[in-house]
């Protein structure tokens, strides 16, 4: 096969399947296919809810078909695999998303045919878990009928400098000539060029150290601020000043979320352990991580006690849901554990999100946010995102949300460090 022969289809039309979709459609045919229905008939009208592309985006892939049907598929030779690779209530890796799309995948596959594979996975997931499953229910061999790619994602939600064309991609093939295929077929659409990884292996393991990498080093500022604090230093003067030096890294602490840096790592903890190693400094990073809404919550109370605020039965705003800002992203928001520290403490807690879709919140959570908050009814704010109409806000106007002996506690330096009652 070479490239000009690919008939491609993107499977699983999220905010990683719908951009990669998008760009190949504006020069070449591409079938898009998603099991839920509601989102290809919100495509086919031109909206994205993710927010990922714009009206005009999708209009441009004018090569682009939107398809909920198998029958779709069979025409394609290359498939690109886009789905969502979570984590259990236990932090073990849910394959259940990936399992299920290469057994879609294998009903469809035929000799020759090219399974690329972007899911965020551990090092040797595609060949040992995914293969097998396309083996199984397609009656082919791996690498004799049928070949396989990998190409982590990089997608950033809500960023619109670093989009799919722009960020440099990791590609991979099952053998040197596929390699060199997949390596071509992105080169397409990618400005910036891309890596050629010597293994899939090898391009699995560097996606899943690249969002490690980042949750250590939060992991390391989060604790720095809890030991600033204890001391009465403000950790973001700190940062600040330590940001003079040209190497020092401008990490915030905060809440870590999202479908990548929050879960990625025990992707690789759990490859570690399965072939007998217990890693130490990973897992570290995760706990300290994963405890920070706990502390937020501690510290609000502590703060509330000292102005004599009644805690049980305290009315409390949440001020943003989603996991990072200007964005309406929700998976795996450690908002949520904010929510339910404070909630455990028997207050009254309304969550205000502009981005976030009620329904979206209703069906991850169990959550309903409130339209608009209302002025002058809470004893406590927490500013949990960095939403751009919050920064409009300014503190005067989030002050007047709350009583008279209101306690600001701001996660994302948004405002002035005399502005607000608590920073982390």
């Amino acid at each position: 096969m070479q490239s000009k022969d690919i008939k491609l289809a993107v499977i699983g039309l999220g905010y990683v399947g719908l951009p990669l979709a998008v760009e190949f459609g504006r020069n070449r045919s591409v079938v898009g296919f998603d099991i839920s229905q509601q989102r290809i008939s919100e495509l086919k009208v031109g909206n994205d809810t993710t927010l990922e592309t714009t009206r005009d985006e999708l209009e441009a892939a004018r090569h682009l078909v939107y398809s909920t049907s198998l029958e779709d598929l069979r025409d394609c030779n290359c498939f690109i695999v886009t789905v969502p690779t979570p984590i259990d209530e236990y932090k073990r890796p849910d394959l259940t998303p990936l399992i299920k799309a290469s057994e879609t995948v294998a009903k469809v596959l035929k000799p020759q045919d090219i399974v690329i594979y972007e899911s965020t996975v551990y090092p040797g997931c595609t060949e040992e878990d995914c293969v097998p499953v396309l083996e199984k229910h397609s009656g082919l061999k791996f690498n004799r009928d049928f070949f396989c790619g990998y190409s982590p994602e990089r997608i950033n939600p809500g960023d619109k400098d670093h989009r799919v064309t722009t960020i440099k991609k990791v590609t991979s093939g099952s053998t040197p000539h596929v390699a060199d295929l997949v390596d071509s077929l992105y080169n397409e659409i990618i400005t910036v060029g891309t890596h050629k990884a010597g293994s899939i292996k090898v391009a699995e393991a560097a996606k899943v150290i690249e969002n490690t990498q980042r949750d250590l080093n939060i992991a390391l500022v989060n604790e720095l601020a809890l030991i600033f604090n204890r001391m009465g230093i403000d950790t973001e003067a700190v940062l600040a000043a330590a940001g003079t030096k040209w190497n020092f890294l401008p990490f915030r602490p905060g809440l870590v979320g999202g479908h990548c840096i929050g879960v990625d790592p025990y992707y690789l903890t759990h490859k570690a352990q399965a072939i007998g190693y217990h890693p130490e400094i990973i897992l570290a990073g995760r706990r300290l991580n994963d405890g920070m809404g706990g502390y937020v919550v501690s510290q609000l109370v502590k703060a509330m006690t000292k102005k004599r605020i009644q805690v049980d039965g305290a009315k409390i705003l949440v001020m943003g849901l989603a996991f990072k800002e200007n964005c309406p992203d929700l998976r795996n928001t450690r908002v949520v554990d904010i929510v339910k520290e404070l909630r455990d403490y028997n207050c009254d807690v309304d969550v205000y999100d502009p981005w976030v879709s009620i329904g979206s919140a209703q069906h991850e959570y169990e959550l309903t946010p409130i339209d608009t908050p209302r002025s002058g009814q809470y004893d406590a704010i927490v500013l949990a995102v960095a939403h751009q109409q919050f920064k409009a806000m300014g503190a005067t106007e989030i002050r007047r949300l709350g009583k008279e002996t209101c306690v600001l506690y701001d996660l994302k330096y948004v405002l002035n460090a005399q502005e607000a009652d608590l920073r982390l």
